[in-house]
């Protein structure tokens, strides 16, 4: 089905019940289509696992953050359906699956989600580094106090975090990553 197609048929708000965590599985397959027909649920979920995949160098920086010291949560307007990326990603190698919709029940860019986060890690806000490709999201959280960057692409994400004081080197060859240092900044 065309992406347009499957936008006027689904229901408008069965997928954003089920990513705050209001609607069950099996409720969403009920009503996901607003003509309430049936659909491969199993298939979606199939689709979704065989499309997770890490951006070229993404996996890397997360590392480098990692062995910097860095603490990395996940803030992430998804469903419970998250284990099937951590499943196939190992994400929490790198990260905490700290911050999920399903489960305080509030999406990004709600900015009672962001005042949580910012609580719950127990941090002024301007102390923590919020990134996201949604531009409405980034925004919403420089305006309660973060500082927020938009992904485009890895090696702008390096740069605009070396611009933020974040350092983003590796330990594998501390020459180059010194030199690399000093190009992005």
């Amino acid at each position: 089905m065309p992406m347009k197609e499957l936008l006027e048929c689904k229901h408008p708000t069965a997928w954003i019940e089920f990513e705050k965590g209001l609607i069950t599985e099996d409720e969403l397959a009920m009503k996901f289509f607003k003509d309430g027909r049936s659909f491969d649920l199993e298939g979606l979920k199939n689709c979704l696992r065989s499309a997770c995949s890490y951006i070229e160098g993404v996996e890397g920086l997360l590392n480098s953050l990692k062995e910097n010291g860095y603490e990395i949560h996940a803030f992430t307007n998804f469903p419970i359906w998250y284990q099937i990326i951590e499943d196939k990603l190992k994400l929490s190698n790198y990260l905490s699956w700290t911050f999920r919709s399903c489960v305080f029940g509030k999406r990004k860019p709600d900015p009672e989600f962001y005042l949580e986060v910012v609580k719950h890690l127990n941090v002024e806000a301007s102390n923590c580094v919020f990134i996201d490709d949604r531009m409405r999201n980034v925004e919403a959280a420089v305006e309660i106090g973060l500082k927020g960057l938009r992904f485009k692409n890895v090696d702008l994400l390096r740069k605009d975090l070396c611009l933020l004081g974040v350092d983003v080197s590796t330990n594998e060859n501390s020459d180059l990553a010194d030199v690399y240092h000093k190009i992005i900044c």
